[in-house]
Protein backbone atom coordinates (compact mmCIF):
# COMPACT_ATOMS: atom_id res chain seq x y z
CA UNK A 1 0.00 0.00 0.00
CA UNK A 2 1.34 3.42 -0.89
CA UNK A 3 1.99 5.96 1.78
CA UNK A 4 -0.74 8.45 2.51
CA UNK A 5 -0.26 12.00 1.39
CA UNK A 6 0.39 14.09 4.50
CA UNK A 7 -2.29 16.64 5.25
CA UNK A 8 -1.14 19.98 3.96
CA UNK A 9 -1.33 23.03 6.17
CA UNK A 10 -3.39 25.49 4.10
CA UNK A 11 -1.45 28.56 3.03
CA UNK A 12 -2.69 32.11 3.43
CA UNK A 13 -3.60 32.05 -0.25
CA UNK A 14 -5.72 28.93 0.29
CA UNK A 15 -7.51 30.51 3.27
CA UNK A 16 -8.26 33.67 1.29
CA UNK A 17 -9.43 31.66 -1.72
CA UNK A 18 -11.73 29.60 0.49
CA UNK A 19 -13.25 32.75 2.01
CA UNK A 20 -13.64 34.25 -1.47
CA UNK A 21 -15.33 31.24 -3.01
CA UNK A 22 -17.59 30.96 0.07
CA UNK A 23 -18.60 34.58 -0.56
CA UNK A 24 -19.54 33.61 -4.13
CA UNK A 25 -21.64 30.67 -2.90
CA UNK A 26 -23.44 32.92 -0.39
CA UNK A 27 -24.02 35.61 -3.03
CA UNK A 28 -25.25 33.09 -5.59
CA UNK A 29 -27.80 31.77 -3.10
CA UNK A 30 -28.94 35.26 -2.11
CA UNK A 31 -29.41 36.82 -5.56
CA UNK A 32 -32.28 34.64 -6.79
CA UNK A 33 -33.96 34.17 -3.41
CA UNK A 34 -34.22 37.95 -3.09
CA UNK A 35 -36.71 37.71 -5.93
CA UNK A 36 -38.85 34.77 -4.81
CA UNK A 37 -40.73 36.59 -1.99
CA UNK A 38 -41.77 39.24 -4.55
CA UNK A 39 -43.56 36.68 -6.74
CA UNK A 40 -47.03 37.49 -5.34
CA UNK A 41 -46.59 41.18 -6.22
CA UNK A 42 -45.19 40.34 -9.68
CA UNK A 43 -48.12 38.01 -10.33
CA UNK A 44 -50.59 40.68 -9.27
CA UNK A 45 -48.87 43.35 -11.37
CA UNK A 46 -48.96 41.09 -14.44
CA UNK A 47 -52.62 40.23 -13.82
CA UNK A 48 -52.29 36.52 -14.64
CA UNK A 49 -53.58 33.31 -13.08
CA UNK A 50 -51.64 30.54 -11.37
CA UNK A 51 -51.19 28.41 -14.49
CA UNK A 52 -49.83 31.27 -16.60
CA UNK A 53 -47.58 32.50 -13.82
CA UNK A 54 -46.27 28.96 -13.23
CA UNK A 55 -45.51 28.67 -16.94
CA UNK A 56 -43.48 31.89 -16.78
CA UNK A 57 -41.60 30.73 -13.68
CA UNK A 58 -40.68 27.51 -15.51
CA UNK A 59 -38.55 29.71 -17.76
CA UNK A 60 -35.89 29.71 -15.05
CA UNK A 61 -35.47 25.93 -15.15
CA UNK A 62 -35.66 25.85 -18.95
CA UNK A 63 -32.90 28.45 -19.19
CA UNK A 64 -30.77 26.47 -16.78
CA UNK A 65 -31.16 23.32 -18.84
CA UNK A 66 -30.46 25.08 -22.13
CA UNK A 67 -27.28 26.77 -20.91
CA UNK A 68 -26.03 24.29 -18.33
CA UNK A 69 -23.96 22.21 -20.74
CA UNK A 70 -22.08 25.33 -21.87
CA UNK A 71 -20.51 25.79 -18.44
CA UNK A 72 -17.57 23.47 -19.10
CA UNK A 73 -16.66 25.35 -22.29
CA UNK A 74 -16.89 28.70 -20.50
CA UNK A 75 -14.67 27.46 -17.67
CA UNK A 76 -12.03 26.11 -20.04
CA UNK A 77 -11.93 29.35 -22.04
CA UNK A 78 -12.26 31.94 -19.26
CA UNK A 79 -11.46 30.09 -16.02
CA UNK A 80 -13.80 29.21 -13.17
CA UNK A 81 -12.87 32.34 -11.20
CA UNK A 82 -13.91 34.77 -13.95
CA UNK A 83 -17.03 32.82 -14.88
CA UNK A 84 -18.24 32.58 -11.27
CA UNK A 85 -17.51 36.14 -10.12
CA UNK A 86 -18.42 38.09 -13.26
CA UNK A 87 -21.30 35.70 -13.94
CA UNK A 88 -22.86 36.75 -10.64
CA UNK A 89 -22.54 40.41 -11.62
CA UNK A 90 -24.23 39.75 -14.98
CA UNK A 91 -26.96 37.73 -13.22
CA UNK A 92 -27.76 40.64 -10.90
CA UNK A 93 -28.01 42.93 -13.94
CA UNK A 94 -30.40 40.47 -15.59
CA UNK A 95 -32.68 40.58 -12.53
CA UNK A 96 -32.95 44.36 -12.94
CA UNK A 97 -35.01 43.86 -16.09
CA UNK A 98 -37.80 42.10 -14.17
CA UNK A 99 -39.46 45.22 -12.65
CA UNK A 100 -39.96 46.57 -16.20
CA UNK A 101 -41.41 43.53 -17.98
CA UNK A 102 -44.69 44.37 -19.73
CA UNK A 103 -46.26 40.91 -19.71
CA UNK A 104 -45.83 37.33 -18.52
CA UNK A 105 -43.97 36.28 -21.68
CA UNK A 106 -41.29 38.90 -21.07
CA UNK A 107 -41.17 37.88 -17.40
CA UNK A 108 -40.61 34.24 -18.42
CA UNK A 109 -37.90 35.34 -20.86
CA UNK A 110 -36.15 37.34 -18.12
CA UNK A 111 -36.23 34.31 -15.81
CA UNK A 112 -34.92 32.14 -18.65
CA UNK A 113 -31.86 34.40 -18.90
CA UNK A 114 -31.40 34.45 -15.12
CA UNK A 115 -31.68 30.65 -14.98
CA UNK A 116 -29.19 30.22 -17.82
CA UNK A 117 -26.65 32.48 -16.12
CA UNK A 118 -27.19 30.84 -12.75
CA UNK A 119 -26.56 27.36 -14.20
CA UNK A 120 -23.18 28.43 -15.59
CA UNK A 121 -22.22 30.29 -12.39
CA UNK A 122 -23.20 27.28 -10.28
CA UNK A 123 -20.84 24.93 -12.14
CA UNK A 124 -18.03 27.51 -12.10
CA UNK A 125 -18.23 28.18 -8.36
CA UNK A 126 -18.28 24.44 -7.64
CA UNK A 127 -15.30 23.92 -9.96
CA UNK A 128 -13.37 26.64 -8.16
CA UNK A 129 -14.41 25.28 -4.77
CA UNK A 130 -12.95 21.93 -5.79
CA UNK A 131 -9.70 23.66 -6.79
CA UNK A 132 -9.47 25.14 -3.30
CA UNK A 133 -10.38 21.78 -1.77
CA UNK A 134 -7.35 20.19 -3.43
CA UNK A 135 -5.12 22.70 -1.67
CA UNK A 136 -6.69 21.78 1.66
CA UNK A 137 -6.26 18.02 1.07
CA UNK A 138 -9.59 17.50 2.83
CA UNK A 139 -13.25 18.06 2.12
CA UNK A 140 -14.60 21.63 2.19
CA UNK A 141 -17.27 21.45 -0.54
CA UNK A 142 -20.09 20.51 1.82
CA UNK A 143 -19.51 23.62 3.91
CA UNK A 144 -19.56 25.74 0.75
CA UNK A 145 -22.99 24.32 -0.11
CA UNK A 146 -24.01 25.07 3.47
CA UNK A 147 -22.96 28.68 2.94
CA UNK A 148 -25.10 28.71 -0.23
CA UNK A 149 -28.09 27.66 1.90
CA UNK A 150 -27.34 30.49 4.33
CA UNK A 151 -27.25 32.85 1.36
CA UNK A 152 -30.63 31.57 0.19
CA UNK A 153 -32.10 32.23 3.64
CA UNK A 154 -30.49 35.68 3.69
CA UNK A 155 -31.90 36.51 0.26
CA UNK A 156 -35.33 35.28 1.27
CA UNK A 157 -35.29 37.44 4.39
CA UNK A 158 -34.20 40.48 2.35
CA UNK A 159 -36.96 39.90 -0.17
CA UNK A 160 -39.57 39.36 2.55
CA UNK A 161 -38.49 42.54 4.33
CA UNK A 162 -38.64 44.52 1.08
CA UNK A 163 -42.11 43.17 0.37
CA UNK A 164 -43.26 43.98 3.90
CA UNK A 165 -41.95 47.53 3.60
CA UNK A 166 -43.62 47.84 0.17
CA UNK A 167 -40.29 48.83 -1.31
CA UNK A 168 -40.60 49.30 -5.08
CA UNK A 169 -39.30 46.20 -6.86
CA UNK A 170 -36.85 48.22 -8.97
CA UNK A 171 -35.34 49.82 -5.86
CA UNK A 172 -35.17 46.51 -4.01
CA UNK A 173 -33.46 44.65 -6.85
CA UNK A 174 -31.19 47.61 -7.50
CA UNK A 175 -29.93 47.50 -3.92
CA UNK A 176 -29.53 43.72 -4.16
CA UNK A 177 -27.64 43.95 -7.46
CA UNK A 178 -25.29 46.64 -6.18
CA UNK A 179 -24.54 44.86 -2.90
CA UNK A 180 -23.91 41.41 -4.31
CA UNK A 181 -21.99 42.66 -7.35
CA UNK A 182 -19.58 44.43 -5.02
CA UNK A 183 -19.17 41.24 -2.97
CA UNK A 184 -18.51 39.17 -6.11
CA UNK A 185 -15.96 41.62 -7.49
CA UNK A 186 -14.12 41.84 -4.16
CA UNK A 187 -14.09 38.05 -3.91
CA UNK A 188 -12.62 37.74 -7.40
CA UNK A 189 -9.40 39.41 -6.24
CA UNK A 190 -8.67 36.49 -3.88
CA UNK A 191 -9.66 33.52 -6.04
CA UNK A 192 -6.98 31.13 -7.30
CA UNK A 193 -5.04 32.21 -10.40
CA UNK A 194 -3.69 29.97 -13.13
CA UNK A 195 -5.11 27.04 -15.11
CA UNK A 196 -7.92 24.87 -13.77
CA UNK A 197 -5.64 21.83 -13.43
CA UNK A 198 -2.87 23.64 -11.54
CA UNK A 199 -3.73 22.03 -8.20
CA UNK A 200 -3.91 18.57 -9.79
CA UNK A 201 -0.24 18.89 -10.79
CA UNK A 202 0.73 19.66 -7.20
CA UNK A 203 -1.43 16.80 -5.99
CA UNK A 204 0.23 14.37 -8.42
CA UNK A 205 3.68 15.48 -7.29
CA UNK A 206 2.73 14.99 -3.62
CA UNK A 207 1.40 11.52 -4.36
CA UNK A 208 4.63 10.62 -6.15
CA UNK A 209 6.71 11.99 -3.27
CA UNK A 210 4.64 10.04 -0.74
CA UNK A 211 5.27 6.86 -2.73
CA UNK A 212 9.01 7.57 -2.86
CA UNK A 213 9.07 8.01 -6.65
CA UNK A 214 10.17 11.04 -8.63
CA UNK A 215 7.36 13.17 -9.98
CA UNK A 216 6.46 12.52 -13.60
CA UNK A 217 6.61 15.33 -16.14
CA UNK A 218 3.47 17.47 -16.15
CA UNK A 219 0.71 16.02 -18.28
CA UNK A 220 -2.08 17.77 -20.08
CA UNK A 221 -4.46 16.61 -17.34
CA UNK A 222 -2.18 15.77 -14.40
CA UNK A 223 -2.96 12.62 -12.46
CA UNK A 224 -5.75 11.51 -14.82
CA UNK A 225 -6.10 8.32 -16.82
CA UNK A 226 -7.97 8.20 -20.15
CA UNK A 227 -11.75 8.33 -19.80
CA UNK A 228 -12.71 5.47 -22.09
CA UNK A 229 -14.96 2.46 -22.29
CA UNK A 230 -18.57 1.75 -21.27
CA UNK A 231 -17.53 1.37 -17.63
CA UNK A 232 -16.42 5.00 -17.43
CA UNK A 233 -19.63 6.19 -19.05
CA UNK A 234 -21.64 4.09 -16.58
CA UNK A 235 -19.89 5.77 -13.65
CA UNK A 236 -20.83 9.20 -14.98
CA UNK A 237 -24.41 8.01 -15.50
CA UNK A 238 -24.62 6.63 -11.95
CA UNK A 239 -23.26 9.87 -10.51
CA UNK A 240 -25.95 11.74 -12.45
CA UNK A 241 -28.64 9.47 -10.99
CA UNK A 242 -27.30 10.11 -7.48
CA UNK A 243 -27.42 13.86 -8.08
CA UNK A 244 -30.98 13.53 -9.41
CA UNK A 245 -31.95 11.64 -6.23
CA UNK A 246 -30.60 14.57 -4.24
CA UNK A 247 -32.66 16.97 -6.37
CA UNK A 248 -35.80 14.90 -5.86
CA UNK A 249 -35.45 14.93 -2.08
CA UNK A 250 -34.65 18.66 -1.97
CA UNK A 251 -37.71 19.40 -4.09
CA UNK A 252 -39.88 17.19 -1.88
CA UNK A 253 -38.99 19.31 1.14
CA UNK A 254 -39.34 22.64 -0.68
CA UNK A 255 -42.40 22.04 -2.88
CA UNK A 256 -44.51 19.48 -1.05
CA UNK A 257 -43.74 19.72 2.67
CA UNK A 258 -46.25 22.47 3.47
CA UNK A 259 -48.94 20.85 1.32
CA UNK A 260 -48.46 17.49 3.03
CA UNK A 261 -48.76 19.02 6.49
CA UNK A 262 -51.83 20.96 5.38
CA UNK A 263 -53.37 17.61 4.44
CA UNK A 264 -52.70 16.53 8.03
CA UNK A 265 -54.82 19.52 9.19
CA UNK A 266 -51.88 21.69 10.24
CA UNK A 267 -52.50 25.44 10.31
CA UNK A 268 -50.64 27.69 7.86
CA UNK A 269 -47.86 28.59 10.29
CA UNK A 270 -47.22 24.97 11.25
CA UNK A 271 -47.37 23.76 7.65
CA UNK A 272 -44.67 26.26 6.72
CA UNK A 273 -42.34 24.64 9.25
CA UNK A 274 -41.84 21.66 6.92
CA UNK A 275 -39.57 23.51 4.51
CA UNK A 276 -37.92 25.42 7.36
CA UNK A 277 -37.12 22.19 9.23
CA UNK A 278 -35.85 20.55 6.04
CA UNK A 279 -33.60 23.46 5.05
CA UNK A 280 -32.19 23.90 8.56
CA UNK A 281 -31.40 20.17 8.75
CA UNK A 282 -29.74 20.24 5.32
CA UNK A 283 -27.73 23.34 6.20
CA UNK A 284 -26.53 21.80 9.47
CA UNK A 285 -25.68 18.58 7.63
CA UNK A 286 -23.65 20.45 5.03
CA UNK A 287 -21.81 22.67 7.49
CA UNK A 288 -20.80 19.62 9.54
CA UNK A 289 -20.56 17.21 6.62
CA UNK A 290 -16.92 17.84 5.70
CA UNK A 291 -15.62 16.39 8.97
CA UNK A 292 -17.90 13.37 8.64
CA UNK A 293 -16.87 12.75 5.01
CA UNK A 294 -13.18 13.13 5.87
CA UNK A 295 -13.53 10.56 8.63
CA UNK A 296 -15.77 7.94 7.02
CA UNK A 297 -15.57 8.61 3.26
CA UNK A 298 -18.20 9.67 0.76
CA UNK A 299 -19.53 6.17 0.12
CA UNK A 300 -20.24 5.35 3.76
CA UNK A 301 -21.78 8.74 4.47
CA UNK A 302 -24.01 8.57 1.37
CA UNK A 303 -25.23 5.08 2.24
CA UNK A 304 -25.89 5.98 5.87
CA UNK A 305 -27.72 9.11 4.71
CA UNK A 306 -29.84 7.09 2.29
CA UNK A 307 -30.83 4.69 5.07
CA UNK A 308 -31.58 7.60 7.41
CA UNK A 309 -33.77 9.41 4.88
CA UNK A 310 -35.61 6.28 3.70
CA UNK A 311 -36.27 5.03 7.22
CA UNK A 312 -37.23 8.46 8.57
CA UNK A 313 -39.61 9.41 5.77
CA UNK A 314 -40.90 5.85 5.49
CA UNK A 315 -41.85 5.83 9.18
CA UNK A 316 -43.40 9.30 8.88
CA UNK A 317 -45.57 8.20 5.95
CA UNK A 318 -46.51 4.92 7.65
CA UNK A 319 -47.70 6.75 10.78
CA UNK A 320 -49.03 10.07 9.44
CA UNK A 321 -49.01 12.87 12.00
CA UNK A 322 -47.62 16.40 12.13
CA UNK A 323 -44.72 15.58 14.52
CA UNK A 324 -43.82 12.47 12.50
CA UNK A 325 -43.89 14.40 9.22
CA UNK A 326 -41.63 17.16 10.57
CA UNK A 327 -39.25 14.52 11.90
CA UNK A 328 -39.27 12.76 8.53
CA UNK A 329 -38.35 15.95 6.68
CA UNK A 330 -35.57 16.68 9.17
CA UNK A 331 -34.07 13.21 8.69
CA UNK A 332 -34.39 13.50 4.91
CA UNK A 333 -32.56 16.84 5.00
CA UNK A 334 -29.77 15.44 7.14
CA UNK A 335 -29.52 12.24 5.13
CA UNK A 336 -29.15 13.93 1.75
CA UNK A 337 -27.13 16.97 2.86
CA UNK A 338 -23.83 15.73 1.41
CA UNK A 339 -25.02 13.68 -1.58
CA UNK A 340 -25.03 16.37 -4.30
CA UNK A 341 -21.58 17.75 -3.30
CA UNK A 342 -20.24 14.17 -3.26
CA UNK A 343 -21.59 13.45 -6.76
CA UNK A 344 -20.12 16.72 -8.05
CA UNK A 345 -16.73 15.99 -6.50
CA UNK A 346 -16.63 12.46 -7.91
CA UNK A 347 -17.64 13.68 -11.39
CA UNK A 348 -14.96 16.37 -11.36
CA UNK A 349 -12.34 13.75 -10.45
CA UNK A 350 -13.20 11.34 -13.28
CA UNK A 351 -9.97 10.63 -15.16
CA UNK A 352 -9.28 11.96 -18.61
CA UNK A 353 -12.13 14.45 -18.96
CA UNK A 354 -11.41 18.09 -19.86
CA UNK A 355 -11.69 20.44 -16.89
CA UNK A 356 -15.27 21.01 -15.79
CA UNK A 357 -16.84 18.44 -18.14
CA UNK A 358 -17.90 15.81 -15.61
CA UNK A 359 -19.07 18.48 -13.19
CA UNK A 360 -21.03 20.20 -15.98
CA UNK A 361 -22.84 17.01 -17.02
CA UNK A 362 -23.82 16.03 -13.49
CA UNK A 363 -24.92 19.59 -12.67
CA UNK A 364 -27.01 19.72 -15.84
CA UNK A 365 -28.80 16.47 -15.03
CA UNK A 366 -29.23 17.67 -11.44
CA UNK A 367 -31.20 20.64 -12.77
CA UNK A 368 -33.17 18.26 -14.95
CA UNK A 369 -34.08 16.44 -11.76
CA UNK A 370 -35.31 19.68 -10.21
CA UNK A 371 -37.49 20.28 -13.27
CA UNK A 372 -38.96 16.76 -13.50
CA UNK A 373 -39.32 15.98 -9.80
CA UNK A 374 -42.36 18.19 -9.07
CA UNK A 375 -44.06 16.88 -12.21
CA UNK A 376 -43.56 13.25 -11.18
CA UNK A 377 -44.56 13.73 -7.54
CA UNK A 378 -47.55 15.84 -8.60
CA UNK A 379 -48.68 13.17 -11.07
CA UNK A 380 -48.55 10.43 -8.41
CA UNK A 381 -50.29 12.74 -5.94
CA UNK A 382 -53.15 13.34 -8.39
CA UNK A 383 -53.46 9.65 -9.30
CA UNK A 384 -53.12 8.25 -5.77
CA UNK A 385 -52.24 10.71 -2.99
CA UNK A 386 -49.48 13.09 -1.94
CA UNK A 387 -48.57 10.56 0.73
CA UNK A 388 -47.86 8.07 -2.06
CA UNK A 389 -45.99 10.71 -4.04
CA UNK A 390 -43.63 11.33 -1.11
CA UNK A 391 -42.63 7.68 -1.20
CA UNK A 392 -40.25 8.98 -3.86
CA UNK A 393 -38.02 10.13 -0.96
CA UNK A 394 -37.90 6.57 0.34
CA UNK A 395 -37.13 5.29 -3.15
CA UNK A 396 -34.37 7.89 -3.56
CA UNK A 397 -32.83 6.72 -0.28
CA UNK A 398 -32.84 3.09 -1.43
CA UNK A 399 -31.34 3.97 -4.81
CA UNK A 400 -28.61 5.96 -3.06
CA UNK A 401 -27.68 3.01 -0.85
CA UNK A 402 -27.33 0.79 -3.93
CA UNK A 403 -25.50 3.21 -6.23
CA UNK A 404 -23.20 4.88 -3.68
CA UNK A 405 -20.54 2.25 -4.46
CA UNK A 406 -19.19 4.58 -7.18
CA UNK A 407 -18.23 7.18 -4.55
CA UNK A 408 -14.86 7.22 -2.84
CA UNK A 409 -14.57 4.80 0.09
CA UNK A 410 -12.23 7.29 1.72
CA UNK A 411 -12.41 11.02 1.06
CA UNK A 412 -9.78 12.38 -1.28
CA UNK A 413 -8.94 15.96 -2.07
Amino acid sequence: MSAAVPSAVPTRQAHLARAAVAALFLTNGAVFFNLVPRYPQIKADLGVGNAVFGTAVAGYSIGALLAGLLAGLAIRRLGSARVAAFGIVITTLATLTIPFVPNWIAFGAALLVVGALDAVVDVAQNAHGLRVQRLYRRSILNSLHGVWSIGAVLGGLMGSAAAGLRLPLAVHLGVSATLFSIVALLAYRFLLPGPEDAERATEAQDLAAADGHPAAPPARHPGRRPFTGPGAVRILAVLSVLAACGALVEDAGASWGALYLTGLHADAATAGLAVVAFQIAMTVGRLSGDRVVDRFGQRTVARAGGVLAAAGMGAALAMPSIPAALTGFVLAGLGFATLVPAAMHAADELPGLPSGTGLTIVSWLLRGGFLLSPLLVGLVADLVSLRAGLLSVVLAGIITVVLARVLADRASA
